[in-house]
């Protein structure tokens, strides 16, 4: 069943690829779709036969796939990486559904948003590290093309960038697995058995440090975060989608997955530095978010700092610090998600995102106020207010990182604190005062083009308000993934005296 995940979408790729182009635009808009509506429709039949009391991973799948090097096609879902695998397959739904109708290459372009989907489910659901590498970098080419050919005016420098630091990024991975098969004697690349190695803490150490190094790029974490900006800037709206919403979530999923899951003690003993690591992240997104100028560019940097966060529950290591990481995973793939297609429809109703232009958009005759009203909803979200998807995951990462690092996480929440000021900002000179003569003759949305902004609005809320719903996934997951806890907390313990 997992298999189809993966599958559907490369399937789907291939059809439409394969048409002759002869056939109306929005033709092939309609059967990507269909393809991403089956794939939704069989991500929730998983879901509801999940067994939420069980820790393990459920619905295996083991082929073996080249043995000579022992790599198996080995597939399961548990916990931690469900949510994210039901959070793909949403966006890419709505990503397709927000694509112009009539964009130029459209069945280039629909096939490559269905093979992003398959790569980035595949990275997901991988129980063979090497297999999750190769999804890891599937994922790669098509975001490429799709920043090189739909993106904006510099959209070969943004996507040639973004290139390079990924392919760093999975170098490292890789050099991390491979060292971590060859020093523990395994046979295979598979996950359970490698979490049963028993190498000293200083070969933990030499091998968790590319793996920090390589998925810090793909967060991103600073300073390795200077391609996120300039992607988003020049990525169309449904890309920066799932950019946002999706593919930055395969870096701190594989912090908690292989980070914790393989190099406990060294994880532990590096974790004062990660959590430190985490508030400069923190303080430089918001830091950076208050002075920009453009919209698109203030959800970026706010992504950064937001990301940090995962970051420092991840340090802390305990129960509810990893369960609180993965909460804020989907809460920020939904609020940034809503917040960047909110962006686009203002982009393209007046050809503008600078906030030094925009004016009083909220205005009810002649201006966007639905628009600006979700905007503003997705702005609370995103700056924790209570009610909401965002301060029920800053809660729970806040309260199980301050027992551990009190400092860090108080460093995190002025952070948090700067979310209301640069979002006020940008929503006081956009939204509010009176509406210029330039602005005077905006077109109409359409309630197709708001849609998908309310679906993700309303799943904003029912979280903030049914949290239970979320951390019933992660949380018999997070005790499984810390195996070794009385050692870990004796560690714990020493390192904050040491600091």
């Amino acid at each position: 069943m997992l298999s189809a995940l993966i599958v559907i979408p490369l399937l789907g790729a291939i059809i439409i690829a394969s048409l002759p182009g002869k056939q109306d635009r929005g033709f092939y808009r309609s059967l990507a779709l269909i393809f991403t509506s089956i794939l939704l429709g069989l991500t929730l039949l998983i879901g509801f036969q999940f067994d939420l009391n069980n820790p393990n991973i459920q619905f295996n799948e083991f082929i073996p796939w080249i043995t000579g090097i022992g790599l198996n096609y080995h597939l399961g879902v548990d916990g931690l990486s469900f949510p994210l695998v039901f959070l793909n397959s949403l966006l890419t739904l709505i990503a397709i559904y927000s694509s112009d109708k009539n964009i130029e290459r459209s069945r280039f372009y629909y096939a490559l948003i269905l093979v992003l989907n398959s790569g980035v489910s595949g990275a997901f659901l991988a129980q063979d590290v090497l297999l999750f590498f190769l999804f890891y970098e599937l994922e790669i080419i098509p975001l490429y093309f799709l920043i090189a050919i739909w993106g904006g005016g510099k959209r070969g420098y943004a996507a040639m960038k973004f290139l390079l630091y990924t392919a760093v990024s999975g170098i490292l991975v890789l050099a991390s697995f491979l060292g971590l098969v060859w020093l523990s004697g395994a046979s295979t690349f598979d996950y359970e058995p490698l979490r049963s190695h028993n190498l000293p803490l200083s070969t933990q150490l030499l091998l968790l440090a590319p793996l920090l190094i390589g998925l810090a790029i793909k967060i991103p974490i600073f300073p390795f975060h200077t391609w996120l900006p300039d992607a988003h800037v020049e990525a169309s709206t449904p890309v920066s989608v799932l950019l946002a919403g999706v593919l930055l979530k395969l870096g701190t999923y594989g912090l908690l997955r292989f980070g914790v899951g393989l190099f406990l003690d060294a994880w532990v003993y590096l974790a004062p530095w990660l959590a430190t690591l985490a508030a400069i992240s923190a303080l430089y997104g918001a830091s950076c978010a208050i002075v920009q100028k453009d919209m698109k560019k203030v959800v970026a940097y706010s992504s950064i700092a937001h990301m940090a966060y995962i970051l420092l529950a991840a340090a802390a290591t305990t129960r509810l610090s990893i369960t609180a990481a993965t909460f804020q995973m989907v809460s920020h793939g939904l609020i940034s998600a809503m917040l960047f297609l909110l962006v686009g429809v203002v982009y393209k109703k007046t050809g503008s995102r600078d906030v030094d232009f925009l004016r009083g958009l909220l205005n009810p005759q002649r201006g966007l106020p639905i628009t600006g009203s979700l905007i503003i909803l997705g702005v609370m979200a995103s700056a924790g207010i209570p009610g909401m998807v965002g301060f029920i995951a800053e809660f729970l990462v806040f309260r199980g990182s301050f027992p551990i690092f009190p400092i860090q996480t108080l460093l995190c929440l002025v952070g948090s604190g700067l979310t209301a000021v640069y979002f006020l900002l940008m929503v006081n000179k956009v939204f509010f005062g009176r509406l210029t003569e330039e602005l005077s003759q905006i077109p109409k949305v359409l309630w197709s083009e708001r849609f998908p902004a309310f679906v993700l609005a309303l799943l904003i809320v029912i979280l903030g308000i049914q949290p239970s719903w979320m951390v019933q996934w992660s949380e018999p997951q997070a005790g499984l993934l810390l195996t070794g806890q009385s050692q870990m907390e004796a560690t714990v313990n020493f390192n904050k005296g040491v600091s």
